[in-house]
């Protein structure tokens, strides 16, 4: 029997580095290739050594698919193509394809311009990397070869972010990347066909977690800004260039006008002038709202939020700054936390998830005292000898703004696809147990670690469409509406149209083929002895037939023939012996029962 084998390399019961290797029908896929943001060595990237020990893995994978720009999913794409080695293609959708090389360069100058890490990629891997791209368009399909298809579809999360439908032969793959079944202020909800996969393998960031409604999280989060700059504080809101920054910023923007408000808003140098570019540039990809009034006004272009300079973070007074990267876990942010740390008057306010590892996942947990990598000279920082010390005495507060599903998104995207067999990635080992058992109430679950493969043997199959007309005429000979769960036989002609098959009823497919019915008949011939001419042989025939046959239509034709419903009788002389008459009987195959009660006697 045919296998589907996956194996994470980086986000198997983990969230960080997702790589995920989809063996299918003979292929090869990666999907994704990012960084672990809780490590400074080696280890934020996926283990390339589960794929091949030696060599360049361009001899080992058939294609590259990058789910979006954040870079736990694409941070390692350079390192993988040009250190380890990969010359074949990489596939993104267009906003992906612009963003991720800017979010690229901007770690790649935290991490080797400013921390002095080796064994980094360069600003030139970065562009050859990106020459090895060939962007996608939602809802397009594309042939990768002669028989590895892929189709992208919307998954909201962040601009350009897509889900992906993998097909080799009747074997398929979903690939959600991250995704967010709720739309927002900027972007819409994930969607996908119902193309019932083998299997889907979707991210299980909150596997446990149900939501409260988005007006009660937004009014929460009002609350706790307003509260903290009332009484003189700074609130730092550390996030990722492009996604929740916006909806926040948005909220905010909102919420200043109609208050009046006077504190300075400000957001990380350069980052919202490219966000306005891009959200320009890629408006498709908003939601129906932003589209609308995007040409009258640009919902990105805002009043009250400037552009932030490093001196800002000492001036005296409240403020509210919007800072990346949003785990703390480097830039801008780490440093503004840094000096505003050791205030109780000031807040940072978590609205996303934070991986192991990273100075926001510490605080989150409750740990007040971290010790700092790196040379230090602000006021709050206590030191002794042997470490550098720092003491969050600032509120910490998490209010989830993440643009992942959550559990009941899951379990709607599951209905959504209808796959046939769940894997899950990209969460926490116990959560994802979880949500394990309660999809295995329905269809198997795997949830592999990093590593591990899963291997799922799949049922080949060929797809079928059905056409409309010939669906509601089973339904009105059934009586009641199909259950889908159930298998159900169903009669009519087998096409193949435009390299797919469809099954419609005979006259539908005589019609779309350009064919004319022919008719199947039966002919029977039977000798009586009569000395009259033909004519009057079958005239006798046709007036004993009417005698008997009462309530019939029964037609004597000038060209010679008797017509008894679907019956032709015809007569004609024998060569050898014109006192014999040859009777022919013909009917259509319809009626063929005919033949079983056909008798003869003298008339």
């Amino acid at each position: 029997m045919p296998e589907i084998k996956v194996t994470p390399l980086g986000a198997g019961q983990d969230v960080g580095r997702s790589c995920i290797l989809v063996s299918i029908g003979g292929k090869n896929i990666m999907l994704d290739c990012g960084m672990h943001m809780g490590y400074n060595d080696d280890r934020r990237f996926p283990d390339f050594s589960y794929i091949i020990q030696n060599g360049r893995l361009t001899d080992f994978l058939d294609c590259v698919i990058i789910s979006h720009f954040h870079l736990d999913h694409c941070g390692a794409l350079p390192y993988m193509s040009e250190m380890v080695g990969y010359d074949g293609p990489i596939y993104m959708t267009h906003p992906t394809k612009a963003i991720c090389p800017i979010l690229l360069e901007d770690f790649r100058k935290i991490t080797v311009d400013k921390k002095g890490e080796t064994n980094f990629f360069t600003s030139q891997m970065i562009k050859d990397c990106m020459k090895k791209v060939i962007p996608l368009n939602l809802h397009q399909s594309v042939q990768v070869d002669d028989e590895l298809e892929i189709k992208a579809y919307y998954a909201g999360h962040v601009l350009g972010a897509a889900m992906v439908h993998i097909k080799v032969g009747s074997e398929s793959v979903v690939y959600t990347g991250d995704y967010n079944m709720t739309p927002d202020r900027h972007l819409g909800a994930a969607w996908i066909d119902k193309c019932r996969p083998d299997i889907l393998i979707s991210e299980s960031t909150y596997a446990t977690t149900i939501r409260d409604s988005k007006r009660c999280r937004e009014r929460d989060f009002l609350k706790k800004v307003h509260e903290s700059i009332e009484r003189g504080g700074k609130v730092l809101i550390p996030v990722f260039a492009l996604g929740r920054a916006q909806e926040l910023c948005i909220l905010l923007e909102t919420f200043w006008e109609r208050m009046n408000l006077k504190a300075p808003i400000y957001f990380s140098t350069g980052l919202t002038e490219k966000a306005n570019h891009y959200y320009k540039l890629f408006i498709t990809w908003t939601n129906q709202k932003i589209r609308k009034t995007f040409v009258q006004r640009n919902m990105f272009e805002f009043k009250h939020i400037k552009a932030f300079d490093r001196s800002y973070a000492d001036n005296p007074g409240p403020m509210v700054v919007f800072a990346t990267p949003g785990m703390l876990h480097a830039g801008q942010s780490l440093q503004i936390f840094k000096k505003w740390a050791g205030n109780e008057k000031n807040m940072v306010i978590m609205p996303g998830y934070c991986v192991q590892g990273t100075i926001g996942h510490k605080i989150l947990n409750g740990q007040r005292k971290l010790e700092m990598e790196g040379r230090a000279t602000v006021r709050c920082l206590a030191f002794d000898k042997a470490k550098l010390a720092l003491d969050v005495k600032l509120q910490v507060e998490y209010m989830s703004f993440s643009a992942h599903a959550d559990a009941k998104g899951i379990m709607q995207l599951i209905r959504m696809a209808e796959p046939r067999n769940m894997l899950l990635v990209h969460g926490e080992a116990v959560k994802m147990e979880f949500l394990k058992g309660k999809i295995e109430q329905e269809f198997n679950c795997y949830m592999p670690a990093n590593g591990e493969t899963a291997t799922v043997t799949t049922n080949p199959s060929v797809p079928v469409d059905i056409s409309l007309n010939l669906l509601k005429r089973e339904m009105a000979l059934g009586g009641t509406l199909p259950d889908p769960k159930k298998p159900r036989s169903m009669h009519g002609t087998l096409i193949m149209k435009e390299n797919s098959l469809k099954l419609v009823s005979s006259e539908q497919a005589l019609k779309e083929l350009g064919l004319n019915e022919h008719q199947l008949r039966f002919t029977c011939r039977v000798q009586l002895q009569d000395p009259h001419c033909d004519s009057d042989t079958l005239h006798r025939i046709y007036k004993h037939l009417k005698s008997v046959l009462k309530g019939y239509t029964i037609q004597h034709l000038p060209d010679g023939t008797v017509i008894v419903e679907s019956i032709v009788i015809k007569v004609s002389s024998s060569a050898e012996d014109t006192n014999t008459k040859v009777l022919l009987l013909s009917w259509s195959y319809q009626v063929n029962y005919i033949s079983d009660s056909l008798s003869f006697e003298q008339m």
